[in-house]
């Protein structure tokens, strides 16, 4: 039955509470005007109407309407309930995208203090998805040289020796320009390298003097012309300077493959606009395609075109794998017009620092152990593997995680939340809003003067150098000299309770040149049949 008065039901109790205040306070002031308490007494009541009148007749939310005022509660319990959850309520390994364990091994690495765990493993080493590595029982001498790889194919006249071990593709604009700074010059420290993501070579990467991988995306920001279009003369002019070591072509990213980007108009400040080289205070548009390309034989001449532009150094392309006929489909461009990549960065799916629409971040784009996999045998099968290298990125952030890659086939790995974190990050998952609670991802300046960088940069090599001594420990436990030297059979993955298999197991490899000779692997077999060198569209 209808309330007659629906005022006095308990979900207006606040606003009939505010009411009777208001009137009483009001009341007390006409008998005493000149006391104080009584007149903040009457503004709190009037405000706390105020807002209840107003929740009352607006007509966005419903649930203020019902329960005006009261309902405000939900609205703050809600705002901060990803830090009740992470700090209060989350256990150690069951926080996403990344645990409170690992986020807490970047931090003590990063600030060289004590990162060892007592009293056994706080994993369930009995269910399905835990993995290890298998150890040896001579294991190796501890190596003390820096883990480094050569990239550069016979075409590469300028290649570079990487650590295996580097900061992933974040763009300036979306972090910071101290958090870039403090990137760079903790890449410098450490000796290893610093990929710009696609928003450009920035001022604040030339300050850091570390070594850039320089990225260039569908907007070819930094090296377009007014149209968007890709201008080999501006992109000559940087890509020569001595500070950049490799060009890098990004096809996709593991946040959100297959999808453009707006970096809206009152973001685009004038360094932006400098930086990107589109006109400040316009939205600027990431398209989700290549102009200057549209074939797989032309997206070669166009990697070849780079690596002859930029004086030399070794050129490549970083993609989430998708279709795995497009892939293959760029694997017989490169047999079809002998131009070859001088590396290739796997993004797994589970990557990603940018904010993307739901169904990109959960559902497009092969996980990283799939993804790297599948590129690394294709290169196997048509017989160029040994010349191109690989990398891989996505949620690496310990030495386990690297070796884990390398039995995959990767040469060196990539981390982006992982020096986030060593920055200071605490994931709070507001990268989008410019509201980072560190200064980490803002281009609020009064923010970013959280994170001073003389004191960032140290931790960035820190948790660099301490990554890599970890990664040393592994590799000797394993009885191998560099961790290049992992196979799919040194890590075991549990299936059941009862049930273990080694990555040799669960990723079958191809043999050399198996593609070529004409494989009867049904795995393999249509998707290369589908495949063309001049579309990326499916054949049959």
């Amino acid at each position: 039955m209808p309330t007659l008065f629906p005022i006095f039901e308990i979900r207006f109790l606040p606003f009939l509470l505010a009411l009777l205040l208001s009137v009483a306070f009001a009341v007390a002031l006409v008998l005493s005007p000149h006391t104080t308490w009584l007149w903040l007494g009457f503004g709190a009541a009037a405000s706390l109407l105020l807002v209840g009148v107003h929740d009352m007749v607006q007509t966005r939310h419903s649930v203020l309407r019902n329960y005006p005022i009261a309902a405000h509660l939900r609205f703050l319990l809600e705002a901060i309930r990803p830090e009740m959850r992470q700090y209060f309520f989350e256990d150690e390994k069951d926080g996403l995208p990344f645990g409170r364990d690992k986020r807490a091994v970047v931090y003590q690495r990063a600030k060289m203090v004590l990162d060892v765990r007592p009293f056994g493993t706080t994993y369930d080493v009995y269910r399905a998805g835990f993995e290890w590595v298998n150890h040896s029982m001579a294991p190796g001498r501890m190596s003390r040289e820096p883990f480094r790889i050569t990239i550069g194919g016979p075409e590469c006249t300028k290649p570079y020796s990487a650590s295996v071990f580097n900061v992933s593709a974040m763009s300036f604009g979306a972090l910071s320009a101290n958090a870039i700074r403090a990137l760079n010059e903790g890449a410098r420290l450490g000796g290893f390298a610093h990929d710009t993501g696609e928003g450009g070579y920035s001022p604040y990467h030339r300050a850091g003097g570390g070594d850039v991988i320089w990225e260039i995306g569908s907007g070819y920001f930094g090296c377009r012309n007014p149209d968007g279009s890709f201008s080999a003369d501006k992109f000559a002019a940087a890509a020569g300077n001595d500070q950049i070591k490799m060009v890098e072509l990004k096809m996709s990213q593991g946040a959100k493959p297959g999808h453009g980007g707006v970096l809206p108009a009152p973001k685009v400040s004038v360094e932006i606009s400098l930086t990107r080289g589109v006109p400040a205070g316009q939205d600027c548009i990431s398209p989700s395609r290549h102009s200057a390309f549209s074939t797989p034989a032309e997206m070669m001449r166009f990697v070849a075109e780079m690596r002859r532009l930029s004086g030399g150094k070794p050129a490549g392309f970083k993609l989430c794998v998708g279709h795995e006929w497009e892939f293959l489909a760029i694997c017989k461009a490169m047999l079809e017009t002998g131009l070859y990549p001088d590396f290739i960065v796997v993004d797994g799916k589970e990557g990603g620092t940018g904010a993307a629409p739901l169904e990109f971040i959960d559902h497009i784009g092969k996980p990283l152990r799939e993804g790297l996999s599948f590129v690394h045998n294709a290169l196997v099968g048509i017989g160029v593997r040994d010349r191109i290298k690989l990398g891989a990125s996505g949620k690496i952030v310990s030495g386990f995680d690297i070796a884990r890659a390398m039995a995959l086939g990767a040469d060196w790995c990539n981390s982006a939340r992982g020096f986030m974190f060593a920055l200071g990050c605490i994931q709070s998952q507001s990268c989008h809003t410019d509201r980072c609670p560190t200064g980490v991802a803002t281009q609020d300046r009064n923010r970013q003067r959280a994170l001073v960088v003389a004191d960032k940069r140290e931790r960035v090599a820190n948790f660099h150098r301490a990554t890599l001594h970890a990664l040393a420990e592994l590799t000797a436990a394993a009885g191998l000299d560099h961790p290049n030297e992992f196979q799919p059979a040194h890590i075991a993955h549990r299936l059941s309770p009862s049930e273990v298999a080694t990555f040799a197991d669960l990723y079958p490899a191809l043999g050399e040149g198996e593609l070529l000779a004409g494989t009867d692997n049904p795995r393999w077999r249509r998707p290369w049949e589908m495949a063309s060198a001049h579309s990326f569209r499916a054949v049959a």
